[in-house]
């Protein structure tokens, strides 16, 4: 279906030419003034410097031309030029209801969909999911959902870091500990044990012990970089090691993230750009891309347009080691061996926007990606206390993330067991649905590139622009559709939707035909916040009709059926688009 927007500037565009006058000045909008119109069109007011003439005057010209169309209430001219229009309720309803007939609400797919891929994780293996992890992880999650409902094909990446200093530190650390095991003896030439020698836990306080001593002990500090030159150079009791690591991590990092209704679609790591390194390097140098700079192998990316210095992008360091630029360059060159994607969506913290220009540049000229595939950066900003600081944890350091979670579901849970609505088990498992959208929606009703403040308080409450309350609205649909269907046959009228009788049942028939102009705008503006908006709207529209309209005392049987057919569309566009963002309601609040 094409969005109503477009269908009522077809029809306008088509009156500005059947006067005479250039199509392209019926560009319709929505009203600024929704206490006059709904909709309007400023084309007379450019039209009058091109035609010499009043714009009022041609303004008239084209109401007179659309009046009588079916698609209008009423459309006027006013002064100085304005043509404002209020849509026809029958043209409006008949809309409504190809999109409940529709699977997608009427939303078309791309014409020309395309293939993703969207690196939306970046956590590091051996450490917890914590705080900084969250933003990308929902944003990533809701702009491949949106893709994905939209036609594309998305394969989204976690990307795990397993091949830096990190790993080194914690090989280090665990040969001080226990040196008798066989992975750190150069003589051993057996199979070494299929079962971690640490659980997660363990890890999890290796790596902060190692990280803290190579930072007060240069000779520590030596070994873990020695450690970490062996493994990347094929130790095969590192290796072990290694893989033992991954796979602790792996499993406690998939466990957290179902906790966020996240999921990837690949669990690519840092290490799988390895092999593809040497022939990229190689490549460069021979095509003379690569140059030698202060010992650095780097690659000029800075073009004249630049307005602030933009360094090389660096393959080696002096010593010959790798870093990120390199591994990322690496993973495109995997990227397009394997997907030959034709975008490529990096959701990361904004901080690191200098290192993806650096990298896309180089990924360009280099050939690296074909000169069409487009590489983009979803830059977020950072979650902050009320403090205005990162958020921290009461003894100030960087909270776990699945303690944060359990901390906003615990708050929803006393909430909830104040007003004694339900069961403990029911109450338990509503939290965890009422507080996984807080925070989402907390996170994501904001601009990405925004900080913003993490506030409990605020993000649980069940009035105002929240997750509870927009899946407060959900389930007071939901009750309203039970008390319904409690009615017989003979007492339900037959079930298609009337035009508007009050302005506010308008009103909400108007919002909740607003979806596809909200998820399109999302998409293309790579703006989560954009469908929450959207949402907050609509339930302010739905709540709106609800007090003023009693739906299960109507007398009109034809009449509450249609307020059902309605409540019932508005439901269906709520939970596609909180599915979107990456949560649903549960069934009682």
């Amino acid at each position: 279906m094409k969005k109503l927007i477009d269908l009522i500037t077809e029809v306008t565009e088509q009156g500005f030419a059947d006067c005479g006058y250039e199509k392209n000045l019926g560009k319709v909008t929505l009203s600024n003034r929704p206490d006059l119109c709904e909709y309007q069109c400023n084309g007379a007011m450019a039209g009058a410097k091109i035609y010499k003439k009043a714009p009022i005057a041609i303004a008239q010209d084209v109401v007179a031309n659309l009046s009588g169309k079916k698609i209008f209430e009423e459309v006027t001219a006013v002064t100085p030029g304005f043509i404002n229009m209020k849509i026809s309720g029958n043209y409006l309803v008949e809309y409504l209801e190809a999109m409940d007939d529709d699977e997608k609400l009427g939303v078309c797919p791309e014409e020309k969909p395309e293939t993703i891929v969207i690196d939306y994780g970046g956590p590091n293996v051996a450490k917890p999911l914590h705080v900084g992890h969250l933003r990308s992880a929902i944003i990533g999650e809701s702009m491949k959902r949106l893709s994905r409902f939209l036609g594309h094909t998305v394969i989204g990446d976690v990307h795990l870091g397993d091949w830096g200093l990190q790993m080194g530190l914690i090989i280090e650390e665990l040969k001080e500990r226990e040196s008798e095991l066989p992975y750190f003896d150069e003589a051993y030439a057996g199979d070494y044990p299929e079962e971690a020698p640490f659980t997660i836990g363990e890890l999890e306080e290796i790596y902060p012990a190692a990280s803290a001593k190579s930072k007060v002990d240069e000779a520590f500090a030596k070994k873990a970089h020695d450690a970490t030159f062996k493994l990347q150079n094929g130790n095969r009791g590192y290796l072990a090691l290694w893989n033992h690591i991954l796979n602790v991590s792996v499993r406690d990092l998939k466990k957290n993230y179902e906790k966020l209704n996240v999921t990837f679609d690949i669990w690519k790591k840092e290490s799988d750009a390895g092999p593809y390194i040497p022939d990229m390097v190689e490549r460069m140098k021979a095509e003379g891309f690569a140059h030698e700079s202060q010992g650095a192998l780097v690659v000029d990316v800075a073009e004249e347009t630049d307005v602030k210095e933009i360094p090389p992008c660096i393959l080696l360091k002096s010593d010959g080691a790798t870093l990120y630029s390199t591994t990322d360059l690496a993973t495109l060159v995997e990227r397009e061996k394997l997907f030959s994607p034709d975008r490529i969506l990096y959701v990361v913290d904004k901080r690191q926007s200098l290192h993806f220009i650096q990298v896309f540049r180089c990924a360009k000229k280099t050939g690296i990606v074909r000169p069409e595939v487009k590489l983009d950066f979803l830059g977020f900003g950072t979650m902050n206390g009320k403090d205005g600081k990162p958020f921290k944890t009461r003894e100030g350091g960087i909270m776990r993330l699945e303690y944060l979670i359990r901390e906003i579901s615990d708050a929803v849970y006393e909430k909830i067991m104040e007003n004694r609505s339900m069961e403990e088990s029911d109450a338990k498992e509503a939290a965890r649905k009422i507080g996984l959208a807080a925070l989402k929606y907390g996170d994501l009703s904001n601009q990405a590139a925004k900080d913003y403040v993490f506030d409990v308080d605020r993000f649980i409450s069940f009035e105002g622009d929240t997750g509870p309350y927009i899946l407060y609205t959900i389930v007071r649909i939901k009750s309203i559709q039970a008390k319904y269907e409690t009615l017989t046959d003979q007492e339900k009228g037959a079930g298609r939707l009337l035009p508007a009788i009050s302005e506010s049942e308008k009103a909400l028939q108007l919002q909740t035909s607003r979806v596809q102009d909200a998820l399109l705008s999302a998409f293309v503006e790579q703006a989560p916040h954009k469908i929450c908006q959207y949402i907050y709207e609509l339930s302010n529209a739905f709540n709106r009709f609800y007090h003023e309209t009693k739906i299960m005392t109507e007398e009109d049987k034809e009449r509450q059926t249609s307020y059902i057919r309605l409540v019932g569309l508005v439901r269906r566009v709520l939970e596609t688009c909180t599915d979107l963002l990456g949560f649903e309601a549960p069934d009682r609040m």
